[in-house]
């Protein structure tokens, strides 16, 4: 039973806090064996619509001397892809094509003022993302974030290393063990001192993964809501305090009310009339002769990132955008969440013992790329909340351990936070066919490891072995069964999986018959060239 405060206290703890955690992931994705790669503009989009204003963000805020607090969670995939040299090089030239097709389209409107006016808006958007690549940051947005890091206003974690779903990877420990700890190497390659939190790919929860995290050094992960809700013992404050599972590791459960307000299709701010339509883009709207240089091969239409028209309403003609409108509203939903939060905090806390946390995680890439007002939003919330007219604090699920250590010892139950809670996304009859596949690959790699130990091994057996690692890592990605699942580019998913286990058992079987052709496998490492400190004998934990 809940321990009520005395009235007198009440009116002291009426505060709590708000923790905004993002998620950033993208899938390994880098072709040198192709001068251009259709599935290489994930990466691209991303960097444009959302890493970069987002690193905008941060440098007002920090020129502002505004006290905010976020959590950014960067998957190793993606920091990867963010330190490659090639990507770097590509995305240099995407960037300078759209701001070509910028120009053209300032010209193309010249006599429709008002699509003018939104290609002017283009350019300068464009504009601001290479001026803060190429001439603040030089390129390194890994840079960027540690920066800010260092200022101790936003707090960096990491997950698995190649996001894989742990769940279904959990027929062996060894495999989970390998995705947390390669993803925890990765990140201190990147940013020195380990992270204290760990972002569960796709929240995937088993009871018994806390031990594997706790040995590992991670103090905190996030599940969703019924993570909590239905753990073993009933939690005493709902989702709006961390459980503790008993060995020094602490599990935070997603606020379904601050969920709903960012994620749902029909109530969430992103859907708002007045926000810019993502699927009205001229790379499928304009003559495919004027837009040919834009897109894919000059054949097939793409996203340019260039989209004239606001979200209108449900089966109506596109209205035109218009911007002032829209970050006017972005402010008034700001405005909204924050509003909302103190309602529920000046709720909570007349109940319990110690102030209330509001978990509210996303995936990085909904601001600016799917909802691109979101990063306005997101600044604006972060204003409002860093102001002294409110009582509610940002914080971090780190430092609010410090202040306030679990008082419920419990398990959390199993769960994710896909679609039915479960892993059925992820396993289903479009994916499971892969299954199988992924845990005979695991299986091998690991036999392979115990087989040699003890052996003296040549520099040519040693890379092959670590090669082998890579590509049983990279066939793991929960993001191919996810494709799988959602039918959107089906045919690279299937593709990506028989391509990684394809290299892994040639590999297994050239070094089962020390056969190994060099030039082959520096093929391999060129095109996987991932985690370059991978020791294969990761894999003998027997």
């Amino acid at each position: 039973m809940t321990k009520s405060l005395p009235r007198s206290d009440h009116a002291s703890c009426r505060q709590g806090f708000l923790s905004i955690i993002l998620h950033a992931h993208l899938p390994y994705v880098r072709h040198p064996e192709y001068d251009s790669f259709f599935e290489e503009n994930w990466l691209f989009e991303a960097m444009t619509e959302c890493y970069l204003p987002l690193i905008g963000v941060l440098d007002r805020l920090h020129s502002d001397n505004v006290d905010y607090r976020l959590t950014l969670s960067l998957s190793p995939t993606l920091m990867a892809m963010l330190r490659d040299d090639l990507l770097q090089t590509r995305y240099l030239k995407h960037l300078h094509s759209r701001l070509e097709l910028a120009e053209k389209e300032i010209i193309r409107t010249r006599k429709q003022p008002q699509y003018q006016k939104l290609a002017r808006l283009y350019r300068r958007f464009f504009l601001n993302a290479l001026n803060i690549y190429q001439e603040r940051y030089q390129g390194d947005l890994l840079g960027a974030f540690k920066k800010h890091q260092a200022t101790g206003k936003l707090e960096l974690i990491t997950t698995a290393a190649t996001h894989g779903f742990l769940p279904l990877l959990n027929v062996s420990e060894t495999a989970v063990r390998n995705q947390v700890n390669t993803g925890i190497a990765a990140f201190k390659a990147n940013f020195g001192p380990a992270p204290t939190g760990f972002w569960l790919p796709e929240c995937g929860y088993y009871p018994g993964l806390e031990t594997v995290l706790a040995d590992a050094g991670i103090e905190y992960f996030f599940v969703d809501t019924h993570g909590v809700t239905d753990a073993s013992q009933q939690p005493r404050h709902g989702v709006y305090a961390p459980i503790a599972c008993g060995n020094g590791v602490a599990a935070f459960a997603r606020d379904p009310e601050s969920s709903q307000q960012v994620w749902s299709a029909k109530e969430g701010y992103p859907g708002d009339f007045d926000y810019r339509e993502y699927y009205s883009d001229i790379g499928f709207e304009l003559d495919p002769d004027y837009i040919a240089p834009y897109i894919l091969d000059g054949k097939t239409r793409i996203n340019t990132g260039i989209k004239y028209h606001r979200v209108t309403g449900e089966n109506l003609p596109k209205d035109i955008y218009n911007p002032r409108k829209a970050l006017a509203k972005a402010y008034e939903h700001a405005q909204d969440f924050i509003d909302k939060r103190q309602h529920q905090i000046d709720r909570l806390s007349a109940t319990m013992d110690r102030p209330p946390i509001i978990v509210a995680p996303y995936d990085a890439e909904l601001f600016g790329h799917w909802w691109f007002e979101g990063t306005h939003w997101l600044e604006c919330v972060l204003r409002l909340a860093s102001e002294n007219a409110n009582d509610v604090q940002l914080i971090s699920c780190g430092d609010y351990l410090k202040q306030q250590p679990p008082a419920q010892i419990a398990t959390p139950a199993a769960s994710t936070w896909g679609d039915q809670g479960y892993s059925g996304y992820w396993i289903n009859e479009s994916n499971d066919w892969i299954y199988p596949l992924l845990h005979k690959a695991e299986q091998e790699m690991e036999k392979l490891a115990r087989d040699v130990r003890g052996l003296t091994l040549t520099p040519l057996q040693t890379r092959a072995l670590n090669q082998a690692a890579r590509s049983v890592l990279l066939a793991q990605a929960s993001d191919w069964p996810f494709i799988l699942k959602s039918g959107t580019t089906v045919d690279y998913a299937n593709k990506r999986i028989t391509d990684h286990l394809a290299r892994f058992n040639y590999l297994h079987d050239s070094i089962r018959k020390n056969r190994i052709n060099e030039r082959y496998l520096t093929a391999l490492e060129i095109m996987d060239n991932i985690f370059p400190d991978i020791d294969f004998r990761d894999y003998n934990l027997g």
